[in-house]
């Protein structure tokens, strides 16, 4: 019978850790040589900087082909996350929610907002730490682009939704890993549909975002175009005309 802590830790179709890929990263890394606070620190690090914030073909991808990708969202981000840390002997689980589409808006150009379900499946990752259960959602945007947003936005320290980002503090949000919780999205939450040892049971439950026809134009083609604009904002920054177009997003 498998134990409490071991459901935790073990690996599934989704968290494949044993992949050839995942083991090379983490021998190359060296986490499993770091004490256990600084490898969930390292971990989390690369997830939320080195793979960038973009949209996969599927939600329920495992965690070997994000890592391909390179890039991911809340759903595939936190499934590459969550088998590195077990990889590394941390016992992790999924939390599942439904965020409101708007806080997409920006990083989902306005005139596919429309194709966008008002409410979007949403995950993030848990982790045992100090003898209690810690939330870390703060690694789906990568730095790189949540700075181009603030630099935008300067200065605001208040409530704010847009461009993938739900926060209380755009200028300082919760997102570096403390031993505490960390949020990037947590603002935007709708439904919550609580929590999972495996993200396996938890797709094959709530299912994906979308279905038929929008599935497919999602996955080869509207994805692409998302992920365009995300780079460009990542590289260049808001533009101005989005800016004058609309109010600040809050």
């Amino acid at each position: 019978m498998t134990s409490v802590n071991e459901r935790y830790l073990m690996k599934t179709h989704m968290l494949d850790f044993d992949h050839p890929e995942i083991q090379a990263l983490i021998q190359d890394r060296g986490w499993k040589r770091l004490v256990p606070y600084e490898a969930i620190g390292a971990v989390y690090a690369f997830v939320r900087d080195e793979i960038l914030f973009g949209y996969n073909r599927d939600d329920s991808i495992p965690a070997s082909e994000v890592l391909k990708d390179g890039y991911g969202q809340c759903n595939t981000k936190g499934t590459l996350l969550m088998a590195l840390l077990r990889a590394v002997g941390i016992p992790a689980r999924i939390h599942g929610f439904t965020i409101f589409n708007e806080l997409q808006r920006g990083a989902i150009p306005g005139v596919l907002m429309p194709l966008a379900p008002s409410r979007i499946l949403h995950s993030w990752v848990e982790i045992q730490w100090d003898g209690q259960w810690v939330n870390l959602e703060g690694y789906i945007i990568d730095r790189e682009y949540l700075t181009k947003v603030q630099q935008t936005f300067a200065g605001q320290c208040e409530q704010f939704s847009g461009f993938g980002i739900a926060t209380p503090c755009l200028s300082q949000p919760q997102v570096d890993w403390s031993g505490q919780d960390t949020y990037i999205q947590k603002e935007g939450i709708a439904d919550d549909y609580g929590v999972f040892a495996q993200p396996d049971d938890f797709y094959r439950k709530h299912g994906i975002n979308l279905s038929g026809a929008k599935r497919l134009l999602f996955r080869y083609l509207l994805r692409h175009w998302l992920n365009w604009n995300v780079d460009r904002i990542r590289r260049k920054g808001i533009p101005d005309s989005y800016i004058r177009t609309r109010e600040s997003p809050r």
